[in-house]
């Protein structure tokens, strides 16, 4: 289908489907404390058979075009996602999200992934506002928020019930014009 190099490290952005449902299984085992930390992705996948039903819900999604999934792999394993939700072309309007097991931090393959995938929801299906929604505690993920050229928001206080704990949410965008014009797509830097 498609993989697309992320740099010379070895990185990929590839689809990440149903028939990859093992891989995916032994990707979250390995990263499911680590990722679950903030956002419940992936917790219902803890046998093939889950992880089989999370990938085909999401290719669901893709094919009703309200969401996509694509995996990051590093060095032929997969490491982890980004995603695309809430995606509504009609009204210009898309959330994105990522997820990562611990040993692949560090390095900017979610900001790297996410460079192409905001490219491909801005230049190629003409969505004018990408949203990335995050716990106030998260972050890596609010910095990389930061890195892509993304603006805060608001918070949306206590919205986020997660371990019996309620979590602020942090709400940041970009929009089309935003993006071209800081060339955000065309830079590597982490």
């Amino acid at each position: 289908m498609y993989a697309i190099r992320l740099g010379d490290d070895g990185a990929e952005l590839r689809p990440l489907e149903p028939w990859h449902a093992e891989e995916f299984l032994a990707h979250l085992d390995r990263g499911r404390e680590f990722i679950n930390q903030y956002v419940p992705f992936g917790s219902r996948a803890t046998d093939v058979t889950g992880a089989r039903e999370v990938l085909q819900r999401y290719a669901d999604w893709r094919a009703a075009d309200t969401a996509s999934l694509h995996g990051l792999w590093l060095d032929g394993k997969l490491v982890g996602g980004v995603l695309t939700l809430n995606f509504d072309a009609g009204n210009g309007t898309c959330e994105v999200g990522c997820w990562l097991e611990p040993a692949a931090t560090g390095r900017g393959l979610v900001t790297r992934a996410m460079r192409v995938l905001i490219d491909w929801a801005v230049e190629q299906r003409g969505i004018h506002r990408v949203e990335w929604v995050a716990a106030a505690g998260n972050v890596p993920s609010l910095n990389t928020a930061r890195r892509l050229g993304m603006t805060r928001d608001g918070v949306r206080r206590e919205a986020h019930l997660h371990h019996g704990v309620r979590h602020d949410l942090e709400v940041w965008s970009v929009l089309a014009p935003e993006w071209r014009a800081h060339g955000s797509h065309r830079h590597s830097d982490r």
